[in-house]
């Protein structure tokens, strides 16, 4: 007879951190996750307190979203309005301006619709969030993210919302976004350290890592 696996499952389970798990949480609560990353992440958070407090904030603020319901207009509102508009209009002058230009145009829309979207996001997404290809040697004390002395994060550092303390190397570039950065005189950043604090900044950084994923695919 075979020796079971299960064991060997919940050791590997125990063994995600708690900077795996917080960044794991979005891609949970969307339904992005495996299987086998869905079983580390629930039993993580049976064991530890902190993330599972951090989770169930995340869960209720995505269910209060969902909660709002989708307003219907009144039957017969758009029969109302079009009977209502002037039989007869001089179009304006920046409509032909359109009809002559419609890939700017097509840009330009595509460029405002995604402006706004950015925006709705960075008012909405206020909550702590990290993410990096190695987050293994990255510690979380509250709102901080702590990279210790000795430590080595292979790759980009993401922090949003929070403080970014560097005693170790970070082998990449280290961006916070919303938040505040602490390089000790131990810290080694092989990247560029990035600090974005306003709106219209953080819409560019978002918009550079959008054409980079295109482009580069990671």
């Amino acid at each position: 007879m075979a020796p079971s696996s299960r064991p060997q499952e919940k050791k590997g389970m125990a063994d995600m951190k708690c900077s795996v798990a917080v960044a794991s949480m979005h891609d949970y609560l969307d339904g992005g996750l495996s299987r086998e990353s869905s079983m580390s992440l629930k039993h993580h958070l049976s064991e530890c307190s902190a993330c599972r407090t951090r989770f169930n904030e995340l869960e209720r603020t995505e269910a209060l979203m969902l909660a709002f319901p989708v307003e219907q207009a009144p039957s017969g509102l758009e029969d109302r309005i079009m009977q209502s508009l002037p039989k007869s209009r001089r179009p304006a002058a920046w409509t032909g301006w359109v009809r002559r230009h419609p890939a700017v145009s097509a840009a330009a829309l595509f460029l405002v619709v995604m402006l706004s979207s950015f925006v709705a996001m960075w008012n909405q997404d206020r909550q702590l969030s990290i993410a990096g290809p190695d987050l293994d040697n990255v510690v979380i004390e509250g709102n901080t993210v702590t990279v210790p002395a000795g430590q080595q994060v292979s790759g980009d550092l993401t922090v949003a919302n929070g403080t970014a303390k560097v005693l170790g190397d970070v082998k990449g570039d280290l961006t916070v976004i919303d938040g505040s950065v602490i390089l000790a005189s131990t810290a080694h950043i092989a990247g560029n350290v990035k600090k974005i604090d306003r709106a219209v900044d953080w819409v560019w950084y978002k918009v550079t890592s959008w054409f980079g994923t295109i482009a580069y695919g990671s």
